[in-house]
């Protein structure tokens, strides 16, 4: 462990706090989350509190809690260190990310490399947040590459025959089949992410232009999709005959709700998901993405534009709709063993 050099030395080289912002900021009581992070200073507590207030409003639901704890991991290893945020300098950010690498879990294995971008994502994230706010001089994390995440090919993918019989296991017509048809409907028709989905209003959906508006998705972003004629219809008809019958729905905006009348939540949508898959006999793990992953798929194979699928999808970058065309490369076996003299 080595120990910092003298303060002044440090602020002489150090992405610090500008002084006239930090004194204008109230004090406010550090933050407990768990034993790891210790007790931060009042000026650090007050920014990382505006931190989160930002990223509730710019990142998806699911997004800022991993930011923040990941920031909180970053502190932990500072203090242990001597140092308080307002003091990191890049090779203090240099040195985080080696140890980062260099940890083991109990096993002895070393964690996934989208852990690694985790944890530096969400304090190159911050970092910018102070530099942009005007809270320090410079970025310490400009110079800090990410690590190259894998591009996975999707473990589960439903073919259209599996899709179908999963929508079709939805005959009835109560309030919650109602609701569960239309859920079900709108995940084929659009790829929309959970937290997307759960977060619509009544509002963001035109069933006769058959539009749907997907407001602050993954990276704060707005989206128009367009809806496929059966979800369209499965979403009217839950709105006329079964969401009214929801309790507690009248007070609500939110497009679709739990039986008490309150916003689902992603484990909720997941479970919708299982239930009907079982209903259908489907034997794969099928979960909200899954239906995600099975539209680019299908859409693809569909020879539809990859870029008409990355608008879709809200993607912010092409690469990542890419990832599906690797997916193709699963038929390419078929094809061998049809089209190849010696395939067989």
């Amino acid at each position: 462990m080595r120990n910092p050099p003298p303060a002044k030395t440090r602020q002489t080289a150090v992405a610090g706090f500008l002084s006239s912002r930090v004194n204008d900021i109230a004090p406010n009581p550090p933050p407990r989350h768990g034993s790891q992070q210790g007790s931060l200073s009042a000026k650090t507590a007050r920014v990382l509190k505006l931190y989160a207030e930002d990223l509730r409003a710019s990142c998806a639901e699911r997004t800022a809690p991993h930011y923040v704890a990941g920031v909180h991991v970053f502190l932990a290893w500072l203090k242990e260190r001597g140092l308080d945020l307002h003091e990191a300098r890049a090779e203090d950010v240099m040195t985080y990310q080696a140890d980062l690498y260099a940890a083991r879990k109990k096993d002895g294995k070393p964690y996934a490399t989208s852990s690694h971008y985790s944890r530096l994502m969400a304090i190159k994230n911050l970092f910018r947040f102070l530099h942009r706010r005007g809270y320090v001089l410079t970025n310490p994390t400009t110079n800090v590459p990410l690590p190259q995440r894998e591009k996975r090919i999707p473990r589960t993918i439903l073919s259209r025959e599996e899709a179908r019989r999963i929508l079709d296991a939805v005959t009835g017509k109560s309030p919650r089949e109602l609701r569960d048809r239309a859920i079900l409907e709108t995940f084929y028709a659009t790829g929309i992410r959970a937290g997307e989905l759960a977060s619509l209003k009544v509002e963001d959906v035109d069933t006769e232009e058959r539009i749907l508006r997907v407001v602050l998705g993954k990276g704060g972003k707005d989206r128009n999709v367009p809806l496929t004629a059966a979800a369209a219809e499965a979403i009217e008809a839950y709105l006329v005959r079964g969401r009214r019958s929801l309790v507690g729905s009248e007070g609500s905006r939110f497009l679709f709700l739990g039986l008490k009348g309150i916003k689902l939540d992603r484990a909720r949508l997941n479970r919708i998901v299982h239930e009907w898959t079982r209903a259908a006999g489907v034997k794969k793990n099928v979960t909200c993405h899954t239906f995600r992953h099975s539209v680019a798929t299908h859409l693809l194979k569909g020879h539809a534009d990859i870029r008409h699928i990355q608008a879709l999808l809200g993607h912010a970058s092409l690469s990542t709709t890419e990832r599906y065309t690797r997916v193709e490369l699963s038929d390419l076996r078929a094809v061998l063993k049809r089209a190849h003299p010696r395939g067989r």
